[in-house]
């Protein structure tokens, strides 16, 4: 079944976010976009998804937006300050119209300001959103289920419908079928053998008979009809 189903979850340290996008597939299979942070719940991922679901090409997409820390300090590296204006000092001299560093360029540089380590969520708020999320999608997939079986069920009794009238009337067509090719048989043959003309035009009318296919097309349709 296709489906889609979105959530997010808040944590102390961020926010994150999920959804689930599944199409028609004979088997289950489990496409993962995460970023590098949540690289190592893909195990868990696969687990959760496999347990809940048993068909359809899935795409799993995880986001993690962290909060800015309260703690992160703004100050800028003093050792890698020294270190930038000392290299800025001999590019000056031996460039002298070379363009002098802006606070912005300084600030930018790498290892000025220090920057804190990206934190992942707890494995608990991940497995969380990951339950909540599947139970969406597979409500939705349970609605379109329902939807593609009342519309298979309404094809299914329509075309039950049909057979009994067409089986009432395969006698009689079967009946001037007969008395038509004898006719023509008697009008291209010089000679009839009326044993053999009769045998033959049975044999050509029983190929034509389709008793056993009509026989058949209901029982696939009852079936069909129980199954949905």
């Amino acid at each position: 079944m296709t489906g889609f189903a979105s959530g997010s979850q808040e944590t102390p340290d961020g926010t994150l976010l999920m959804e689930l996008r599944s199409v028609n597939h004979r088997y289950l299979e489990l496409q993962f976009r995460l970023p590098d942070v949540l690289r190592p719940c893909e195990p868990r991922l696969r687990e959760l998804l496999s347990q809940s679901l048993k068909r359809g090409k899935v795409d799993c997409r995880l986001e993690w937006l962290p909060h800015p820390s309260k703690s992160e300090s703004l100050s800028p590296d003093t050792h890698t300050l020294e270190q930038l204006r000392v290299a800025a000092a001999l590019i000056r001299k031996d460039f002298p119209d070379a363009r002098p560093l802006s606070v912005a360029d300084i600030l930018n540089w790498p290892g000025v300001l220090p920057h804190s380590l990206e934190r992942a969520p707890a494995d608990e708020w991940v497995e969380s959103l990951t339950r909540t999320t599947l139970h969406s999608l597979s409500a939705t997939r349970s609605r379109e289920g329902q939807k593609l079986g009342k519309f298979l069920l309404e094809h299914a009794q329509a075309m039950s419908a049909r057979i009994q009238p067409l089986r009432e009337r395969m006698p009689t067509l079967v009946c001037a079928y007969q008395e038509k090719l004898t006719q023509r048989l008697r009008e291209s043959l010089a000679s009839v053998d009326e044993d053999r003309l009769l045998q033959e035009v049975a044999q050509w009318s029983a190929k034509i008979d389709i008793a056993e296919e009509l026989s058949r097309l209901d029982m696939h349709l009852e079936e069909v009809i129980r199954v949905v």
